[in-house]
C-alpha cells in the first residue's frame, strides 16, 4: 500500500471535498510503512518536523491556514534528505532511499503549493 497526498478544499457545512486529479498523476507520500520508518522516524521528529510525524499515529490534514508552516517543513526536509535516507530505516541502498524520500517529497510540495493557490488543504492517508 501506499500513502495518498490529496487537496482538498472545505465546504460551507465543513465537510471536505478531495479535489479529482487525472489519473495518471503519481500522488504516492511513501510506502504505508513510511508512517512510522520515515515520517513519523525519530530522526524526522528531531529536525523539528510536527505534521509529517503526525501519520505514525494517524491520518494527516493540513487545514488551509497551515499549508505555509507545512510547506517550510517540506523545505527544511528538503535541505536535510541526505541526512534523512541515512537517518531513517530502508530496505533499500542509502542512494534509492534518497531518490525515494526526494520524489516524495517533491509528490507533497506540489499539492501543498497547489492548496496554497486555492486556499485548500492537504490530506495525506
Amino acid at each position: 500500500m501506499s500513502l495518498l497526498v490529496e487537496v482538498f478544499v472545505r465546504e460551507p457545512d465543513g465537510r471536505i471535498r478531495i479535489l479529482d486529479v487525472p489519473d495518471d498523476v503519481y500522488r504516492s507520500g511513501g510506502f504505508e510503512s513510511w508512517r512510522t520508518t520515515v515520517w513519523g522516524s525519530g530522526f524526522v521528529r528531531a529536525l523539528g518536523a510536527r505534521f509529517l510525524p503526525r501519520l505514525a499515529e494517524e491520518d494527516l490534514s493540513v487545514e488551509a491556514g497551515e499549508v505555509p508552516e507545512f510547506l517550510r517543513e517540506v523545505a527544511l526536509l528538503r535541505t536535510r534528505l541526505d541526512a534523512v535516507a541515512q537517518g531513517t530505516d530502508r530496505p533499500r541502498t542509502v542512494e534509492e532511499h534518497r531518490h525515494q524520500i526526494d520524489t516524495r517529497l517533491r509528490i507533497i510540495e506540489e499539492n501543498a503549493r497547489h492548496a496554497l493557490e486555492i486556499g485548500g488543504g492537504v490530506l495525506i492517508w
